[in-house]
């Protein structure tokens, strides 16, 4: 064993004190710019409104489900919520999105992973194994505000009833309305076709869909993906994992129930930071594709088509 000297230059006070060779910069830089152009784009389509589903099919922008309040086809109640004052609505108009991105965003605030990894490329603390930051002491996550953060636990659980409405949302994707000729429906304003940005804040003629009949777009892939890689990254989450395997110093010789839950958690546990990261492009990309069709810069691409000819 050699007898040559540790260095300390890693642990020295000051930004990115290391004797690292390999490119150790190039994973945090990649991850932080992921990050903050996610965050840019979200804040941009929830403040901006519209264009969150497409006009004669069921496709609905994951950023806008479930539409509690709207003026489209797939609002609970339509308008705008009575506690939105009109003073405010004249500088920043109500976007249902205000209502649902708060549930994703905690969710993934306050995620293991994504601490980690905000952590490291957008706080640069710690920015990497055997690297200098600039801060001498440790606080942890005990106070202010990062205590905060053990609210992960509640957010999870609202995290798992979105990951199905949002299933089902994919799903229904998969069926596209039609009228009494079994020709596509669309949903109009003043007697034309609802395009763009005008169903932001227009109620919609009150005539409905003669029925829905199976199709397949490439919408439909896209939106059906979306939940599937949500909720490979939810219930592979390190809290429910504890709370499924939880109260246990082991389990016995058979296998039960509980135990086959753990394992499967476990398994999707193991790959975490893919199903994080991947879930997180995925339904930006989602709300990308359902936006770009409704304002009529992409098609829809049917593969499989439902309407009469």
């Amino acid at each position: 064993m050699s007898s040559a000297p540790i260095s300390n230059a890693a642990h020295q006070p000051g930004w990115f004190a290391t004797e690292r060779k390999d490119p150790w910069y190039v994973s945090p830089l990649a991850i932080g710019a992921l990050l903050l152009a996610f965050v840019v784009y979200s804040t941009a389509v929830g403040l901006i409104g519209g264009y969150h589903w497409l006009n004669g099919t069921g496709y609905l922008s994951p950023f806008y489900s479930p539409e509690i309040y709207g003026w489209g086809p797939h609002a609970i109640w339509q308008g705008a919520p009575g506690f939105w004052p009109e003073w405010l609505a004249k500088v920043l108009p109500f976007s249902s999105a205000f209502l649902i991105l708060a549930v994703p965003a905690g969710f993934r605030l306050t995620c293991y992973y994504y601490r980690k990894a905000y952590y490291r490329s957008i706080w640069l603390d710690p920015v990497g194994c055997a690297v200098g930051e600039g801060r001498k002491t440790y606080w942890g996550e005990n106070q202010l505000p990062l205590i905060l953060w053990n609210a992960h636990r509640y957010f999870l659980y609202l995290a798992i009833i979105v990951g199905f409405i949002l299933l089902y949302d994919g799903i229904k994707a998969f069926w596209f309305p039609v009228d009494a000729a079994g020709k596509q429906f669309l949903w109009t304003v003043g007697g034309k076709a609802v395009e763009g940005a005008a169903y932001v804040r227009t109620t919609l003629d009150p005539t409905h869909e003669a029925g829905w009949k199976f199709g397949i777009g490439l919408g439909s892939i896209i939106l059906i993906i979306n939940p599937l890689l949500i909720m490979g990254y939810t219930f592979g989450c390190h809290s429910l994992r504890h709370l499924v395997g939880g109260r246990k110093d082991r389990f016995g010789p058979t296998p039960c129930g509980q135990y086959k839950a753990w394992r499967f958690v476990t398994w999707l546990n193991e790959h975490h930071d893919k199903w994080a990261m991947g879930s997180l492009v995925w339904v930006g990309f989602t709300d990308l594709y359902v936006r770009l069709c409704a304002a009529g810069v992409w098609h829809d691409v049917m593969i499989y088509s439902p309407f009469a000819k």
